[in-house]
């Protein structure tokens, strides 16, 4: 599958458990502090907000980051940054008025996305909010960590299982760990442990670590310090 599929298949699962949650549930803490579940789905929204008007701007003439690369790190986690990042959050969900709405918003948003990138030339180059020429397709791998990860975060702060999709999955697994096969072979680890693992979103097991330096997994900015 694309990465605009995997996009796809994992904002819409997102989407159908946000049509589902009671107005108390907006207001539950998650791990990303100080969000509760709407700042959060906020940022969601935000992140993924951003690609219309990218594909509105000019194309730059070569791309010169890949995913990877999109999580170095530099001053865009500074912490000025970070704070931006929180409040905007914060603030779409205040002005949606409400978790239904925040809901429904989200749900345009992202098929709004889907059908631009869908309708954009092979080959599309697009300039991101930090300067980045990259590949539509590589940026939406950033997008799909947003929407993945993310989703994570609020399985967990609303007691649900992690549905995190298998298209979705897939991608994240390959930017963090290219050849995560062997190692989750090793580990006796699914796809779903990996990303855990390694955004910190779980705990690093001491045995784990040899196996996955071993296999050269990829040390993103939004990795844990091990």
């Amino acid at each position: 599958m694309s990465v605009l599929d995997a996009f796809c298949a994992e904002a819409a699962r997102l989407g159908e458990v946000l049509g589902g949650l009671s107005s108390s549930d907006w207001s539950r803490a998650t791990a990303c502090p100080p969000w509760d579940v709407a700042g959060l789905v906020g940022h969601v929204v935000t992140t993924i907000a951003r690609v219309p008007g990218m594909l509105d701007g000019v194309a730059p003439a070569a791309a010169d980051v890949d995913a990877v690369g999109y999580y170095r790190p530099d001053e865009r986690f500074a912490p000025v940054v970070d704070r931006a990042r929180v409040e905007g959050g914060q603030e779409r969900a205040a002005l949606a008025g409400s978790g239904a709405a925040l809901a429904a918003e989200f749900e345009r948003t992202w098929r709004s996305v889907v059908a631009r990138c869908a309708a954009a030339p092979e080959g599309r180059i697009v300039r991101t909010r930090h300067g980045d020429a990259m590949l539509l397709t590589e940026f939406l791998v950033t997008r799909v960590v947003e929407v993945g990860v993310h989703g994570l975060d609020l399985a967990a702060a609303l007691d649900l299982p992690a549905w995190l999709t298998p298209p979705a999955a897939a991608v994240l697994t390959d930017l963090l760990l290219p050849t995560a096969g062997a190692a989750l072979d090793e580990l006796g680890w699914d796809q779903v442990t990996l990303v855990r693992v390694a955004t910190g979103r779980a705990p690093l097991p001491p045995h784990a670590r040899e196996v996955l330096k071993r296999h050269e997994i990829r040390r993103l900015a939004l990795s844990p310090a091990w």
